[in-house]
């Protein structure tokens, strides 16, 4: 049995698509840019076709008027000329192109999220691979381009056929039009004729998109092992993050047992758990936990205390409270209000008086 792990087999993550789309790698259908620009072109090319018959026509008229009333074409006379018919372009051709090029770029950038990178056109040697066209020739992919190239061919085959077998019969007709009329009519065919082309070609480029969207989710596909590491790169390796975590509880257990010194009393259980209990009477609203812990940490506790001198109450049901109920640094639950005052009271009454602080009658809490 192949190993799965090394079969694409899992979806992409967001990282993935976006370490793709980082590449260029996009989806994005062709076919659906050149439609959506053909047929885009008809409408703009007929907006203007009619301003550009328009000022040809006038341009040719002024021409030959201009050419009956002089003797001698000069250098002057060929610049106006040459003026005139620039001045036509710029305001009737050059504008159409560029509506049409802004179509072909939205439809582009419509399907690629406004994307612009520079991965792509980036110089690789695979490129110019022999080998590498070879096989994208003979790939599931190069075969659906070539069907499509056929169905395209073949429809506008189809199309051109029925148009000529439709239309011979207004040929003789042209013969007796004027050099406009003659143009409008081929005009009309041409526009007409595209418009068929670019209704005909959508059904082309909706089946495109969908492959193109189902070839790119393909390619991008992750392997078990793949979304392994991408989670431990994202996450952090999980042994890494366990000593991250152990150091971390390391430097906070030393930190807390650094203020056990500082604490009035230490309440006991007896060993199993102990909490440190400090009150300041002008700053504390309520005695304050500096320390706690159970089992081998309250047994740490127990020992700084007694190494420095502070007082150890054993009280277990209060202890055992205590450290359900408390955090650390955070004054004690108003619930041990009471037995707490009483047991710090008692710590100080000892502490006064010299006397050995052992022997604290059990508070029940």
């Amino acid at each position: 049995m192949p190993d799965s792990g090394g079969e694409k087999t899992e979806k992409a993550s967001p990282k993935k698509r976006q370490d793709e789309r980082k590449k260029g790698n996009v989806f994005m259908s062709k076919d659906v840019v050149t439609i959506v620009t053909l047929i885009a072109s008809f409408y703009i090319i007929r907006f203007f076709i009619m301003s550009m018959f328009t000022n040809t026509q006038l341009n040719i008229e002024n021409q030959m008027a201009r050419a009956a009333t002089i003797d001698r074409l000069t250098g002057g006379d060929v610049s106006n000329m040459f003026t005139e018919i620039a001045v036509i372009i710029a305001t009737t051709i050059v504008p159409a192109m560029l509506l049409i090029g802004l179509v072909a770029v939205i439809a582009t950038m419509a399907q690629t999220k406004f994307l612009f990178t520079m991965e792509s056109m980036k110089f690789k040697m695979s490129r110019l691979n022999p080998l590498n066209g070879i096989k994208k020739m003979f790939s599931l992919k190069g075969i659906v381009e070539l069907v499509k190239s056929l169905i395209k061919v073949s429809i506008i085959i189809a199309i051109l056929y029925s148009r000529i077998v439709r239309d011979i019969q207004f040929v003789p007709n042209i013969i007796d039009m004027d050099i406009m009329q003659a143009a409008v009519f081929a005009g009309e065919e041409i526009m007409s004729l595209l418009l068929t082309v670019g209704i005909a070609f959508v059904a082309v480029a909706a089946g495109d998109f969908l492959y193109q969207r189902w070839d790119y989710e393909k390619q991008i596909k992750m392997t078990k092992q793949e979304v392994k590491d991408e989670y431990k790169q994202m996450e952090g390796n999980p042994e890494i993050k366990g000593a991250i975590k152990r150091k971390q509880r390391e430097f906070a257990e030393k930190r807390m047992m650094s203020q056990v010194k500082e604490a009035d009393v230490v309440v006991r259980n007896p060993t199993h758990y102990a909490v440190a209990l400090k009150y300041q009477l002008n700053e504390d609203i309520a005695p304050v936990v500096l320390a706690k812990g159970a089992d081998i940490i309250a047994h740490n506790i127990i020992a700084e205390a007694e190494k420095h001198g502070v007082a150890t109450v054993e009280n277990p049901p209060l202890a055992r409270g205590l450290y359900a109920a408390s955090e650390l640094e955070e004054p004690i639950p108003a619930e041990f209000f009471q037995p707490v005052a009483e047991l710090l009271a008692w710590v100080y009454s000892t502490r006064e008086s010299g006397t050995i602080n052992t022997g604290y009658p059990v508070v029940n809490s």
